[in-house]
Formats: structure tokens, sequence, C-alpha cells
């Protein structure tokens, strides 16, 4: 199992999507990206990694550190993040976060439990979890409810805590099973359809579950991430062109390109992810080392 083929795969996409940050599909389409840029949105040097990045590292150091899933330490290292800029790669540390983060984070600092920090609103549901949920889809025999919870640090509507466990078992079965792309998807979308088949919040996803899903953006609403997301993967065939698309959808594009290099550099391998895009990255050789330790707990668990 190697962890670094999705977690560099997320990071690398980061931040290819930094740079044009909130740019619109129109504006991509004129100019796309092509290749790691600098500046820009966020005036961040190339390969500069953001929230979705530090959220998702944070939370594979609790688990390393404290063997484990610890919910109050977890948000403990959010915390270190979002007040003193740890597990950043920027000069200028900390330069972005999401609104329902943020909330969710200052509850916790004044004394509200993990797991009731989260949103539960129905406008609670962008794709701020999504983004940093993947270390869990290498812990072995890891069940939804921990996934759900990990969700509800910050977003804990049901809408946002399926769409994680949906992406979580996308991971899995792309770690376990040799299948194509849409096979990995329409396997965990059976599992999931199956295990919330009571729930009325299943519906939103329909389009994800029917591969309706030509009319994409790149959105923050968590199923919509998911849905532009699942769509790259489903018409490329490598994980640079993969990534290069959610990027080039415009809007969200970090969150978009980080969630979608994922799965695709699970898929297709770190060595398939180009050099010198990791090579642009500050501090890759620490993340790298990380994932090291982060594999030899799963391999342990």
């Amino acid at each position: 199992m190697k962890v670094k083929d999705g977690i560099i795969g997320l990071v690398v996409g980061d931040a290819l999507g930094v740079p044009v940050e909130f740019s619109g599909k129109y504006e991509r389409e004129i100019d796309p990206v092509t290749d790691m840029r600098e500046y820009g949105t966020h005036l961040q040097p190339k390969g500069t990694w953001s929230d979705d990045s530090s959220m998702t590292i944070a939370t594979m150091a609790s688990i390393v550190n404290k063997n484990g899933i610890d919910y109050d330490d977890i948000m403990k290292e959010f915390l270190k993040w979002y007040y003193d800029d740890e597990y950043t790669n920027s000069d200028d540390g900390k330069f972005d976060s999401g609104i329902a983060t943020g909330k969710s984070l200052r509850k916790y600092y004044n004394g509200t439990p993990a797991l009731e920090s989260g949103g539960t609103g129905d406008r609670d549901n962008g794709n701020g979890s999504l983004m940093r949920i993947l270390p869990l889809a290498y812990i072995k025999d890891i069940d939804y409810e921990t996934v759900e919870n990990v969700s509800s640090l910050t977003h804990a509507h049901e809408i946002s805590r399926i769409a994680c466990v949906l992406y979580v078992e996308i991971a899995r079965s792309m770690l376990e099973n040799d299948l194509e792309i849409a096979e990995h998807v329409k396997y965990a979308c059976d599992k999931i359809k199956d295990y919330y088949k009571d729930s009325h919040y299943l519906k939103k996803f329909n389009r994800i579950f029917n591969n309706d899903l030509d009319d994409v953006r790149g959105r923050t609403f968590v199923v919509g991430s998911l849905e532009c997301v699942i769509h790259c993967l489903l018409n490329t065939d490598n994980y640079e062109d993969a990534v290069l698309k959610a990027v080039n959808f415009g809007d969200d594009t970090d969150t978009t390109a980080a969630i979608c290099g994922g799965l695709a550099g699970i898929y297709y391998g770190y060595d398939s992810i180009p050099k010198d895009w990791i090579g642009a990255i500050n501090k890759i050789d620490e993340v790298e080392l990380l994932c090291e330790d982060y594999g030899a707990f799963c391999e342990g668990s």
C-alpha cells in the first residue's frame, strides 16, 4: 500500500489549482492551465498548497501521533493550522480557509465538543470535509461511522457525511480491486445506496448513481464537487489530464483538483504524477516522510 500515491496526488492537484482559484470556466477556456503556475489569486509562489492539503496532512499527523483516530486530537491539529500556520508550505502561512471550517474550529476552541462542532444546516454542505477525508481510505476495516465522524468535525450534515463515505469507498475500491474507473464508482455507489437506503438525502447523489454527469461545475457544494471529480476521472486516461481537467472547470479549482488528484494518484500511481510538478512543491519531502509513517500505521492497524 503506497500512501504517497493518493496523498501526493492530492497535494499536487491542490497546488495546481491555487493560482486560479475563483476564476470562471470561461476564463479557463480562454487561458487553460497546462502546468504549475505562480502567484495569481492568492499571490503565492509556484507549488504552494492550500487548506485542502494542510488539513489532510494534519489529519495524518494526528493519527500517526495517537496511533489511531482521536477526534479531539485531530481538531487540535486543525487548530495548529488555523491559528499557528502549521502544516502550510507558504511563507505567508495560512492564506485560505472555508467559512464552515473556520466556524467549526472556533466553536471547538471555545469549548464545544469535537463531534458537535461541525455545521448541521443545509448550507453547511461545502466540500471542506471531503477535501481532507482521503487518509481514512488507507485504514484497514474503516467503518462508515468513523468516516462520518471525521467529516462531522467540520461538516456534520448527512449530505456531507454520505459524500465522504462514498469518496472513501471509491478510493478503497481502487486500493483493493483491479477494475476500470467506472466499475470502481459503480461498486462504491451500490454499497452506498444499500447502506443509506432509508435516507431521503440519497437522492442528492442520483446524478452520480446514474452517470448523468455531462453538465458539471467546479463549485463548492460537496455533491457538485464529487460530480465534477468523477466526470474528470471518467473522461481522461491519466493523472495529468484528470487534474488539469478539474482545474480548468474553474471556480473552486484547488479543492476540485485536490479531490480528483487523490483518486487519480491512487489509480494511476505515484510515477504517473509529473516529476517537475512534485519537485515544484516546497516541503514535499516532509509530506513523503509522513506518508511513510502513515503507511506503517495503516499496515499495523
